[in-house]
């Protein structure tokens, strides 16, 4: 893609960007007081993360048995309270020992 052919796109993402940050800042003026309203903003960027890591997570691999298999392991391992660095690298050991058992088999 030649650079004059992306500055419209750049532009267009720059200013959404703008927009969607700036939007509540002007027409928000006093401290939101809303149970509901505070609970969702709480949450919001945990179910984002959520949504946007778990598909990806699964289609990652080659297969789906091998992905399970890492998404398993994570879990036990943050079941049992270990820290992100040992979760990642046990998932994705996981994810390796089944893509060479599944090879072997």
């Amino acid at each position: 893609m030649q650079f004059v052919s992306f500055l419209p796109y750049l532009f267009t993402m720059a200013l959404v960007t703008y927009l969607v940050r700036a939007v509540p800042l002007v027409l928000i003026k006093r401290k939101i007081e809303n149970r509901f309203v505070l609970s969702f903003l709480h949450y919001m960027p945990y179910a984002v993360l959520s949504v946007m890591t778990v598909p990806a997570v699964f289609f990652v691999t080659n297969s789906l048995i091998s992905a399970a298999a890492g998404v398993a392991a994570a879990f036990i391992l943050a079941f049992r309270r270990r820290g992100l660095l040992t979760v990642a690298l046990g998932a994705s050991a996981a994810v390796f020992l089944a893509e060479l058992l599944m090879r072997v088999f």
